[in-house]
């Protein structure tokens, strides 16, 4: 970890590099006038919209939507099986029947469901007609819930160490979370030009302070869509767990473990209460069990928290992106890989160009990853992947 002045502000950074993007949108966050104590970078970050991935920003009295990202809710549900992976007729389920069900029956990318699910898949505990975009797209949402989403989102089949059999998968708030940030920061920014708020709109950080009433309705929507994106996970996982035990009647589940990493809170860091905005970052206090994923055919980590104050209890979410997804499709070779993934006998779906902004080459190496974040996390469970299902 490194710290260093910047602008009005101080940045405590646990990435080797920062490109000029990624730069560029650190220093006009620390240029921001209610950013408390310092702003913190995960080993992953990389730039977003507004504020980069990998994240985490503290603010006194506002909310950022742009600092939450659109995918609000967004996070990984992990669940550890009594099977082992070394077992001739797990793998032979896995490669002939469970991955192409789990094809056919999960829509992936831009594919909802044909027919509305069931309402009591649904977040529960909210009063609908007062969340005006969560009432608009509420049926439409309910052919979301249960689908995966493109880029990044994926449902791997992975081993640890011992050879036991986990299913992984990351997926967020779909369309819903999207359609909540963007409302609410085109508010934020009607509110900002309103008030000549001295925070320029060039750097997409519009913001929502606490005492207004589009704080109120935007803090109640951003709840409802973390709350939507578990459950998208949870019916996955179910569906998932349903198919293994169609062909493994004795086969037995964990608990679910499932963590948020696109959100804003209110918690209390060097004696002041305060709104944490993570982005691409999740909270691990001491002793609390994270999920960190690699990229497409690399180690995936079971951690547990280790209360670094410095990084507000904070780790990064993944491996982090090290080229955008235009620069991967020009200058990654697709028979490569292609080759790295049929090397380790991973079941996988690439195969086309456009399919390489996701391959492992478009990340940043996940071991060094873990390893510039020592201080955050201790590994748990090292998990290996044997198919990959992407969005």
């Amino acid at each position: 970890m490194k710290s260093f002045k910047c602008k009005n502000n101080i940045v405590y950074c646990w990435s080797d590099t920062l490109d000029n993007i990624t730069r560029k949108q650190v220093e006009n966050i620390c240029a921001l006038p209610f950013v408390f104590h310092h702003l913190a970078l995960m080993p992953d970050v990389h730039a977003g919209v507004g504020m980069p991935i990998g994240g985490v920003l503290p603010t006194m009295d506002v909310v950022i939507p742009n600092a939450v990202g659109t995918d609000i809710g967004s996070g990984m549900c992990a669940v550890k099986t009594n099977f082992r992976v070394s077992d001739q007729r797990i793998r032979q389920i896995m490669l002939t029947r469970v991955v192409k069900r789990i094809r056919n029956i999960i829509p992936l990318g831009f594919n909802h469901h044909n027919i509305l699910q069931d309402e009591e898949l649904m977040p529960q505990g909210f009063d609908i007609d007062t969340l005006h975009i969560v009432s608009r797209e509420y049926r439409s949402a309910l052919k979301q819930i249960g689908t995966l989403g493109g880029g990044n989102h994926f449902i791997e089949l992975q081993q640890d160490e011992d050879r036991w059999l986990w299913v992984m998968l990351h997926s967020g708030s779909r369309d819903l979370g999207k359609q909540v940030c963007d409302y609410y920061n085109k508010k934020a920014m009607q509110l900002n030009e309103q008030y000549y708020s001295i925070v320029s709109s060039n750097y997409g950080m519009a913001f929502i302070p606490s005492r207004t009433k589009e704080f109120r309705d935007y803090w109640e929507e951003m709840r409802y869509c973390i709350e939507f994106a578990k459950c998208n996970r949870a019916l996955m996982m179910d569906i998932i767990q349903n198919e293994f035990t169609c062909f493994c009647g004795n086969i037995q589940f964990d608990s679910k473990i499932d963590i948020i990493h696109n959100y804003a809170s209110i918690e209390k860091h060097f004696g002041q209460s305060v709104i944490v905005h993570r982005k691409g970052a999740i909270r691990v206090p001491k002793g609390e069990i994270g999920i960190i994923p690699g990229s497409q055919g690399t180690c995936s980590y079971i951690v547990e928290g280790l209360d670094n104050p410095y990084s507000f209890c904070s780790a990064s979410h993944g491996a982090g992106r090290a080229m955008s997804r235009l620069d991967a499709k020009r200058k990654l070779n697709l028979d490569h890989e292609i080759e790295q993934m049929n090397r380790k006998g991973i079941i996988h779906n690439m195969n086309s160009i456009n399919d390489l902004d996701e391959a492992s080459s478009a990340y940043k190496d996940i071991d060094l990853v873990m390893a510039n974040q020592a201080d955050l996390v201790k590994i748990v469970k090292k998990l290996t992947p044997v198919a990959v299902i992407k969005g």
